[in-house]
């Protein structure tokens, strides 16, 4: 058996026994909500319930997200999928706005609309939840669901001037206003993770309009948002693609990341090495559901991995940095959960494409740091944010930017590719 055999068979035990004896429980002992529906998602350092009167459509979904990928996947004894179900209940019973259709952005825990705007990347994040739901339940409710918001997305949010989607909307699907409303801007983040959505949305439809918006999301981020030169993903842009400065929106994600004024320093030139080989990875899954030869991307999707290799893996300390520039410099060197994570699952996919003798080396790396400095093991879950020498920076377990997403999918899908890999 060959070294590398054994080096998988060894990342595997770990991460098998990650998932089932820490991560699982840490999220099925803790985050039902048994007496409003849906789950809590605020958890302190030592994973006890922070109190906070918040449920997001984003949280929320990604939940469901989470226990039905596990459930498929074969994990949790069918409780996964208990669970996933009790997450679309309170989607569709408090969250879904039964008058101007779509999902409000959050409610208090009892489903009492907080702010009744509707975002792009919520509603991303709940087509892809609830179409994963009905492949692994059956319950034709979740694509019912996810096909209404793929609806409103086409009447309401897509571009047919420019392309792509618009990303923030009043309750009654009006655009806001431009800046920090976030109406006049774009993103990386929104359309590639409509991508994933549009994925499986049309693996678990099948119909040809699914695939056919899927090949267009691809195009816009192949053809506008990837950096023309280096091929690395741009952040932010104008309503016409102009490359735009990277501001704070109102309704925000990574806000921690920015500073006081709101503006990231290096706007124009930053990219995210976790966000590109994430890219990466979900672009060659879309391309194995949408049958598309992988030859039409092979260019794109090598240059993200040897990108991120050059410059965004600590190989004094472990782990993936932040972000840097597209030429190579790198400019934050603190390493977070998401990032590391998602370098997991597309290092994988790397030794499935292009061999091992490449990218396991790497894998070893981000594996060790993840398992011995990010993973809290006596806890079960990811500290999201650490020093480049691997000391906590935030110690919370979970709030509503960092659920269980990441975590969770890049266990699950480790282990799926560690399996090929071992055959």
């Amino acid at each position: 058996m060959s070294d590398y055999i054994n080096q998988l068979i060894q990342f595997k035990k770990e991460t098998d026994q990650h998932l089932k004896e820490e991560l699982l429980p840490f999220w099925l002992d803790r985050c039902k909500d048994e007496t409003n529906g849906g789950f809590i998602t605020h958890f302190d350092k030592d994973g006890k319930d922070t109190g906070e009167d918040e449920k997001s459509t984003l949280g929320q979904a990604r939940c469901v997200y989470s226990f039905s990928a596990a459930h498929r996947a074969g994990h949790g004894g069918g409780k996964c999928l208990e669970y996933a179900k009790h997450g679309v209940d309170f989607l569709l019973e408090k969250m879904w706005d039964k008058e101007h259709q779509g999902f409000f952005w959050t409610t208090n825990r009892a489903g009492d609309v907080a702010i009744d705007e509707k975002i792009m990347y919520g509603h991303s994040f709940a087509i892809y939840s609830l179409s994963e739901y009905t492949l692994a339940s059956g319950d034709p409710r979740g694509l019912e669901y996810a096909e209404k918001c793929f609806d409103l997305l086409q009447k309401y949010a897509a571009d047919t001037m420019y392309g792509g989607y618009y990303e923030m909307f009043h309750r009654d699907w009006r655009l806001k206003g431009p800046g920090a409303a976030g109406g006049d801007r774009k993103t990386l983040d929104v359309h590639m993770h409509l991508m994933e959505a549009f994925t499986t949305l049309y693996e678990c439809s099948g119909k040809e309009v699914h695939r056919r918006k899927l090949l267009e999301v691809i195009d816009i981020l192949i053809k506008k948002i990837i950096h023309p030169k280096y091929l690395t993903g741009v952040p932010q842009f104008t309503i016409d693609w102009k490359v735009a400065p990277q501001i704070k929106f109102d309704i925000i994600w990574g806000w921690d990341r920015f500073s006081d004024d709101g503006v990231k320093a290096e706007a124009e030139d930053n990219t995210s090495y976790g966000h590109n080989v994430e890219f990466a990875w979900l672009l060659m899954h879309a391309m194995e559901i949408a049958k598309i030869p992988f030859e039409t991307y092979r260019n794109v999707i090598q240059q993200q991995f040897d990108h991120a290799l050059a410059d965004g893996i600590d190989w004094e300390f472990g782990g993936v940095y932040v972000e840097g520039s597209h030429a190579g410099d790198v400019y934050d060197r603190e390493k977070e959960f998401w990032q590391n994570g998602e370098m997991l699952i597309a290092l994988l996919q790397a030794c499935i494409v292009f061999g091992p003798e490449k990218y396991l080396p790497v894998y070893e790396n981000v594996h060790r740091f993840v398992f011995d400095k990010m993973i809290n093991h006596s806890i079960g879950e990811w500290t999201p944010l650490l020093t480049r020498q691997g000391e906590p920076i935030w110690e919370h377990m979970s709030h509503s930017w960092k659920i269980n997403y990441h975590s969770i999918r890049a266990m699950v899908q480790s282990l799926e590719r560690m399996k090929t890999l071992i055959g």
